[in-house]
């Protein structure tokens, strides 16, 4: 038992120092190319100022969209309990949840992060 067990596990490694050899001989590169070298950052030159200026209205619409897609996961299960639990915890919870969210939107609208014409 001792004994394949050993034998299994030599030959397992010889197997992985094999295949790591052939594997670092294959993968040399034989034209070593600045242009291929260096990392391409969507067209733009990876040498330049990497600080450029980012839109905060873009920003803070990211972070709105993020909040809506949570809040309508949690709409969702709200739906699927509406037979099976009691009706009047049911509908003042969802109603209550509704209305923070719509109180949350105009808030939102009020202070112009829905805007894409800034």
């Amino acid at each position: 038992m001792i004994n394949s067990l050993l034998i299994s596990l030599l030959f397992i490694s010889l197997l992985l120092l094999m295949m790591m050899m052939l594997i670092l001989m294959i993968s040399k590169k034989s034209i070593n190319d600045m242009q291929k070298l260096t990392p391409f950052e969507c067209g733009f030159n990876p040498m330049s100022y990497s600080r450029l200026p980012f839109s905060i209205h873009f920003f803070m619409i990211a972070v709105i969209f993020l909040i809506f897609d949570i809040e309508i996961i949690l709409i969702m299960p709200m739906i699927i309990t509406m037979k099976t639990s009691m009706t009047q915890y049911w509908l003042m919870t969802s109603m209550s949840f509704i209305m923070i969210l719509i109180m949350g939107l105009i808030h939102e609208w009020k202070n112009g992060m829905i805007n894409w014409t800034k």
